[in-house]
């Protein structure tokens, strides 16, 4: 047990992270937040250090890495052979994975405010969605966002 008194409490690392206190103990439990020291009094103090390896957890936790691909990012540290080196190959595949989740996040954005803008037209041009004819605004919305995948009409022979 250390007797630095320095560091924050897990109360305030909770309020400034939005993790719970539960949440945090469950993590250094867990082995996804490493060496926090503890007061004369037994309490948890986190050092800046730690504070940054509870972002990182959390960020990579909120972007879907799975509990066991963070555990092998903190634990392959310098006294593992290529350790830094695998922490790279792991946060250049979560990097990776969040731009996959921004690029489709950005396209069902895109067919939100489509939708959207045609609700609003058709409910300006005081039609029913279920009307025929709010079909044919919500076509030429989409048509307009989504020239590549318009919807053809089928011909007739």
């Amino acid at each position: 047990m250390s007797t630095d008194t320095t560091g924050i409490g897990i109360r305030e690392v909770s309020e400034s992270t939005g993790i719970s206190i539960d949440a945090l103990r469950w993590y250094e439990k867990e082995g996804l937040i490493p060496d926090v020291e503890r007061g004369p009094d037994g309490r948890r103090r986190y050092q800046p250090r730690i504070v940054r390896w509870v972002r990182t957890v959390q960020a990579l936790r909120r972007t879907g890495m799975p509990v066991a691909e963070v555990r092998e990012f903190v634990h392959a540290g310098p006294e593992i052979a290529d350790g830094s080196d695998r922490r790279i190959v792991l946060l250049e595949r979560q990097a990776a994975a969040i731009d996959a989740q921004l690029a489709q996040l950005q396209q069902d954005r895109a067919v939100i405010a489509a939708k959207l803008e045609s609700y609003r037209l058709i409910i300006e041009a005081g039609l029913d969605c279920e009307d025929p004819a709010s079909d044919q605004l919500a076509d030429e919305v989409f048509t307009r966002h989504f020239p590549a995948i318009a919807v053809q009409p089928p011909v007739v022979p």
